[in-house]
């Protein structure tokens, strides 16, 4: 699982949002450097509710829908392996760092 596609996951662990949001979210979590773009984000939503990590609820605000997401079961154990698989190589890249 890529970064990005990790750190995606993680925002919607810690609640559901809409697109736009996830996207903040995420950029506001890495300084930038992982937020994805509009043309990245919602190919990988549409790919995570297919394999049924994300459930979609559909919210009308101001006359104007909008798709909220949120992790189920699945997704949550898919959060948490990844997230043990990435604090694991988070590990060997500041052993890396720290050696030189």
């Amino acid at each position: 699982m890529s970064l990005s596609r990790f750190f995606i996951l993680h925002v919607l662990h810690q609640q559901p949002l809409h697109g736009y949001e996830i996207t903040k979210h995420v950029a506001a979590l890495t300084n930038d450097c992982c937020a994805p773009t509009e043309g990245s984000l919602y190919p990988v939503l549409k790919e995570f509710t297919e394999a049924e990590l994300l459930s979609v609820d559909i919210q009308v605000v101001s006359g104007r829908e909008r798709k909220v997401y949120t992790l189920t079961p699945k997704g949550e154990e898919a959060y948490q392996i990844a997230a043990k698989s990435w604090g694991e190589v988070a590990n060997y890249i500041l052993m890396a760092v720290k050696s030189e």
